[in-house]
């Protein structure tokens, strides 16, 4: 088995210097940014590449969400509409907003899988907070739980209808956060039975989601030391026995300033909480040999879930419905009109 971890790469090209770490190393998966994406042969050429070094199965992943977070951009690849309009739609009629988001994230996979990608990080079932940090805002489908329980569980639909996997993120929920995980470590005082009843609500609807990606957030209330990811307290009690998540969880960045310590000490600590594989993103060399050198040993049980998820992957591209795209995407845009401007 690969190492648990999912690298990222430095450009549009994979180096020779790339090439020979990636062999020696060889992560469970890589994920794409939009340094990496310029041109729909210059990606299907990258991804070739890392499928070259480590082998064809290997998943790809990449943020396709729609709105501000986009790796595959205009005028090459579609404009699609930020979430929170989809939740505008379903407080006037639910089974068009669900049918539409359906259909939104068929066309972003059908655009995926063309590609060689495997795994979208979608959807984002953080609720939508007045206090919370613009970071999440119109990446959120809601801000009530069912909705967004409901809308989330649309959009794997859609993606795995599209040959595609998809990640829920970010558990147990940052919609409250203040600040920016990228930039600080947020915290959340709320009590369990609050949180129980608002931000683990979506996670628990769609516990039976393939991956899920982990927050770096400290809730004191649940463990006044850890942030999630470093928290085998937060991982074992409340992801996986009160939410009931079996699936595989990947730290989000450890590049990111929320978390503290080096690069190779924030890997081991994600691992040892429960984590199954950590994500690196940057594609930063230096940092990725560090992590390279501290990698542990894989324990059974995550060993398990990584093959469920392998399986899965592969499951759902096979199974993959071939459909209209011209036709999905007219009905889009007919569903949308008034709400995004494709222009």
């Amino acid at each position: 088995m690969k190492n648990p971890i999912i690298f990222g790469c430095q450009g549009l090209v994979l180096t020779a210097h790339e090439r020979s770490f990636f062999k020696e190393f060889p992560p469970l998966g890589f994920i794409l940014f939009k340094r990496n994406c310029s041109t729909k042969t210059q990606v299907i050429s990258l991804i070739n590449s890392l499928r070259d070094v480590v082998g064809e199965k290997v998943p790809i992943l990449i943020d396709q969400e729609g709105g501000r977070v986009q790796r595959l951009s205009p005028p090459i690849w579609n404009a699609y509409p930020p979430p929170e309009v989809f939740g505008f739609i379903f407080n006037s009629d639910k089974e068009k907003a669900r049918q539409l988001i359906k259909t939104n994230y068929q066309i972003i996979a059908s655009e995926l899988f063309d590609l060689g990608i495997n795994v979208n990080c979608a959807p984002v079932i953080d609720l939508s907070e007045k206090r919370g940090h613009f970071v999440i805002g119109d990446r959120a489908l809601g801000s009530d739980p069912k909705t967004v329980g409901v809308l989330g569980k649309a959009v794997i639909e859609g993606l795995e209808s599209g040959g595609v996997s998809g990640m829920i993120k970010h558990i147990p929920g940052h919609g409250r956060a203040e600040v920016d995980s990228h930039e600080s470590l947020p915290r959340i005082d709320s009590c369990l039975d609050d949180l129980l009843s608002r931000e683990f609500s979506p996670f628990i609807q769609l516990r039976f989601a393939a991956a899920a990606m982990t927050g770096h957030l400290l809730f004191p209330k649940l463990d006044p030391t850890h942030p999630v990811t470093f928290s085998r307290k937060i991982i074992n009690d409340i992801i996986r026995n009160l939410i009931k998540f079996d699936g595989i969880l990947l730290s989000d960045d450890l590049s990111m300033n929320a978390l503290s310590g080096s690069i190779d000490d924030r890997y081991i600590n994600a691992l040892e909480a429960g984590c199954d594989v950590g994500l690196h993103c940057n594609g930063n060399f230096q940092e990725m040999e560090l992590v390279a050198k501290a990698c542990p040993g894989i324990k059974n049980v995550a060993k398990s879930r990584i093959r469920v998820f392998l399986k899965k992957v592969a499951d759902v591209s096979e199974n993959r419905e071939i459909s209209d795209i011209n036709e999905l995407n007219a009905k889009l845009r007919k569903g949308l009109k008034g709400f995004f401007n494709f222009m």
